[in-house]
């Protein structure tokens, strides 16, 4: 039996795709979980309409995320710190507070987003990976400073 997928299902296919099941899964598993539909004339008109949104809706996500990753590719962020006598950091920075500084720069940026080689645990210039849906990445300089105010 042909059916129309409403789900992305693990083995059989993604979102709205049609595929040949059997009878009885299809009858006693896809129907009843809602996560497909017979592929009638006018279900499969429905199915290409809403395959072609998705399609352009994904085309749109990717020229605004290259957008946004061009934007941010070779920024170079001041990130202002508390500083001992000796130069050494209060406290060491963690993803959150770069977040928290690329919100403040207008970027929204999110945790699993940001690849740190190694933990940053004093004053200087360091070298992050930002990586973007759709395989794009930008590399950005976190400058480390003394903040001036006391």
């Amino acid at each position: 039996m042909k059916v129309i997928l409403l789900k992305d299902i693990n083995k059989i296919g993604k979102k709205f795709e049609i595929k040949e099941v059997s009878d009885g899964y299809a009858r006693n598993f896809l129907f009843k979980n809602n996560t497909a539909k017979p592929a009638t004339d006018e279900n499969l008109k429905l199915a290409l309409a809403q395959k072609e949104l998705q399609a352009k809706s994904a085309i749109d996500e990717l020229k605004k995320t290259a957008g946004v990753a061009t934007k941010i590719d070779g920024l170079e962020v001041e990130l202002p710190v508390k500083v001992g006598d000796r130069g050494q950091l209060f406290e060491k920075i963690s993803v959150a507070k770069i977040i928290a500084r690329f919100k403040e720069l207008g970027y929204e940026i999110k945790k699993t987003q940001i690849e740190m080689p190694q933990a940053i645990k004093e004053i200087g210039e360091y070298s992050l990976k930002i990586k973007f849906d759709h395989k794009l990445e930008s590399e950005v300089k976190l400058l480390v400073i003394e903040n001036e105010q006391k």
